[in-house]
């Protein structure tokens, strides 16, 4: 009698065992999930910010018309991403794109006066900053899940119930860590 108690008891624990990991596993998909959300809120927030900036610019710049092409097709791929990849290859190339707006805008003065590009701008850095901030968490977090669907005894559940792990969000080249190179000498 003591025997089967003793083995109801190891059997019940194991059971809670399983269920308490299944549900932190569950929990740290659903974080995953909404630190992207996070991300995909900004990112869009951004996409909706450009018609207006390009708008802007386009009266000043109107040899940089291979760059505001260039911007029209990544928003265009942007509705088509689907994977956490896709859409960071081309927050990539679109963060490129910006930061050669903004450095050439540097050769124009009445357009930097411009408080309509003053302030959108603002707007943009301001969104930037909230991308950049939602990127590492979104890091963290993804890394915190990793680690439990590789850590023992976690992995054996995650395993069992088809977790899988997440891509991080990181630049996609080493061309995209560097600064950008101006050259007004074309003028």
């Amino acid at each position: 009698m003591t025997a089967l108690i003793v083995i109801g008891v190891i059997i019940a624990i194991i059971i809670l065992a399983v269920i308490i990991m299944y549900n932190s596993l569950v929990s740290a998909k659903i974080k995953v999930d909404n630190a992207w959300s996070q991300i995909d809120v900004q990112l869009q927030r951004r996409f909706d910010l450009i018609p207006n900036f390009v708008e802007t610019v386009k009266g000043y710049m109107n040899h940089e018309s291979e760059t505001f092409e260039k911007i029209a097709e990544l928003r265009t791929s942007w509705t088509n991403a689907n994977s956490v990849s896709e859409k960071a290859a081309l927050d990539n190339q679109l963060s490129d794109t910006l930061k050669t707006i903004m450095a050439v805008s540097e050769g124009y003065p009445d357009l930097k006066a411009n408080q309509n590009f003053s302030e959108l701008s603002e707007e943009l850095r301001n969104t930037e900053n909230k991308i950049s901030f939602a990127r590492q968490f979104y890091n963290d977090t993804v890394t915190m899940y990793n680690e439990k669907l590789q850590m023992f005894p976690s992995n054996i559940i995650a395993n069992m119930f088809h977790f899988t792990e997440r891509d991080l969000f990181e630049a996609e080249n080493d061309e995209a860590r560097k600064n950008i190179k101006v050259d007004f000498s074309n003028k």
